[in-house]
């Protein structure tokens, strides 16, 4: 029976990519980064398998068929639309 897939928290995925918290938060906005999973309430963090993935070939990754677990935080990742006041 495989193993179940760790979660990673962001000290260790910094450390394992190489990349600045901001760089990690542009990247997973732009859809080149895999999206957190959230824990609980106030944690969360990233599927050691898709870290691995993007560390075998970051320049491809997130541009083939979208993975089934990275919808997660997508829309709270967007910004949401601004309005305009009226006249």
């Amino acid at each position: 029976m495989p193993e179940p897939d760790k979660i990673l928290r962001i000290r260790t995925v910094l450390h394992r990519t190489g990349l600045s918290r901001s760089t990690l938060y542009r990247k997973m906005k732009e859809g080149t980064f895999p999206n957190q999973v959230r824990i609980s309430e106030h944690c969360s963090g990233w599927h050691e398998s898709e870290i691995a993935r993007w560390i075998a070939d970051p320049e491809h990754y997130g541009r083939s068929a979208p993975d089934s677990r990275q919808p997660e935080l997508t829309q709270s990742l967007s910004p949401a639309p601004r309005r305009r006041p009226s006249p």
